[in-house]
């Protein structure tokens, strides 16, 4: 079993807690590899080398940050096999799509890359005719960085690369379910020759990482992740009044008018439904069908859902994976169980597999109501809530009446609806005739509970900085 150590200040350091972190293939629920938990002085340590060497990253001119950004893309590239595996082994993907997610986080780095000549300041004018007003762009200093377990290399690259153009020093804690991957691309951050502690990775427990947010060099913290992560990441950010980021919970809405193409949006929700088993924040939950094509849709889905395996990827890859953990599962399932209960017809799925791994199948209910739980609250598996709605207003309103906005889709013909809800819908995104898939160029940020703050783009880039206004009289 190979040896795995945290990237502490630039450097791969020993252990120097005897605190030890298991992580399992949740394919199989056997224990893959132990690694060291780092230790809370540790984790300030590395805090407080990112804070000596931020200033000078911050010196260098714009476009050697891109430089760097771009040499570290090349040495992601040279070992996009190795982080691949581990990324498999540690989250039940395939090794394609592992390496694939390694390969979306290099395009990711080099478009961040470009912003080195794109980093946009202000001049106002003065009320005074011998002033002149600027307002600057500045890096805060040094970011946090909490990456969640479904897609841990994009969202580490999606976190680390606009927070270092931008100028600024990262720590960053990746999930302890899938750390494996993120130790071995600091492999391709030492490789890359960054200024020695600008980026330290860090596999560790809560109350270390209650430590490290609240050391007084992190001026901002960005998180991916659960409500209640949220909720603390908001309690660490008032202890140096630091500057949150958080993209949360979903639930996305899709509506299927009468005239869209019921074949291919059963086919898109299906995909989209079993793509990494539903763990995904903008993986369609509930499912809004117009009555004229209900039934019709009801059962294209119900036909897909049934024909759709699951198991282990490393042996077959055209399968559906396993849920990232044996709570994660047992949790799912007492939440359909709670909407059988309630009232929800179970179509197809709904039991927990016999075996070994964390799987459970696709999941399709009809015959449910805005007031289940099922509804309400974010399942992340592979269960599809579906509702009927008799007019467009209605769909409408149900979508929006919820707690969470990040994204929402809707399938029509029609520009006139399309452009409606382009106008009222609820959400940080709306995809229209097709299921969400995050543009590097777009901005991805939830509304209501679903986040504060957002990712991608030149937005996203932006919320790594600070303003200052400067009054030059002349």
């Amino acid at each position: 079993m190979r040896e795995f150590r945290n990237f502490i200040a630039g450097r791969f350091e020993r252990a120097a807690s005897s605190e030890e972190i298991s992580v399992r293939n949740p394919a199989t629920g056997e224990v893959i590899a132990t690694l060291p938990a780092t230790s809370e002085a540790e984790a300030l340590s590395a805090a407080a080398a990112a804070r000596r060497v931020q200033p000078a990253w911050r010196a260098l001119p714009a476009i050697a940050r891109g430089d760097a950004l771009r040499r570290l893309a090349d040495a992601l590239t040279a070992r996009a096999g190795e982080i691949g595996a581990a990324l498999a082994a540690e989250s039940g993907k395939s090794l394609d799509d592992a390496t694939g997610e390694v390969t979306f986080g290099v395009e990711l780095l080099r478009y961040h890359a470009e912003w080195a000549r794109r980093i946009e300041g202000e001049v106002n004018e003065s009320d005074n005719l011998d002033e002149t007003l600027m307002l600057r762009r500045e890096p805060i200093g040094v970011v946090a960085c909490l990456i969640p377990f479904n897609y841990p290399i994009y969202t580490l690259v999606r976190k680390i690369a606009p927070a270092l153009i931008a100028g600024n020093a990262v720590l960053v804690r990746p999930s302890n379910n899938t750390p494996l991957s993120a130790l071995v691309f600091a492999e391709a951050v030492q490789a890359a020759g960054l200024l020695e502690g600008l980026v330290s990775i860090l596999a560790m427990n809560h109350d270390t990482a209650r430590a490290l947010c609240t050391h007084p060099a992190v001026g901002m913290i960005t998180l991916t992740g659960s409500v209640a992560a949220g909720q603390a990441v908001l309690d660490y950010c008032k202890e140096n009044i630091a500057k949150p980021s958080l993209e949360l919970g979903g639930k996305t809405p899709v509506i299927v008018e009468p005239d869209a193409d019921i074949d291919a949006v059963a086919a898109m929700i299906v995909a989209a439904k079993t793509n990494h088993s539903g763990q995904v924040c903008t993986s369609p939950e509930r499912l809004y069908v117009h009555e004229a094509v209900h039934d019709r849709l009801l059962a294209r889905l119900k036909e897909a859902f049934a024909a759709r395996t699951f198991g282990d990827r490393a042996e077959d890859a055209a399968r559906m994976g396993p849920l990232v953990s044996d709570a994660a599962r047992q949790r799912v399932h007492a939440m359909v169980e709670r909407a059988r209960a309630a009232g929800a017809r179970v179509e197809v799925g709904g039991f927990l597999p016999e075996g070994a791994g964390f799987f459970y199948p696709p999941t399709l209910l009809s015959d449910c109501r805005q007031d289940m739980e099922i509804v309400r609250e974010e399942v992340f598996g592979p269960v599809l809530a579906v509702l009927r709605y008799a007019t467009f207003e209605e769909a409408l309103a149900l979508a929006n009446n919820h707690q969470y906005g990040l994204s929402a889709v809707l399938f029509t013909e029609s520009y006139r609806k399309a452009m409606r809800a382009a106008a009222a819908v609820e959400a940080g995104e709306l995809y229209i005739n097709r299921l969400p898939a995050d543009p590097y160029q777009g901005f991805h940020a939830g509304w209501k509970k679903s986040g504060l703050g957002g990712d991608d783009g030149k937005h996203g880039m932006l919320e790594f900085t600070q303003t200052r206004l400067v009054v030059f009289k002349h």
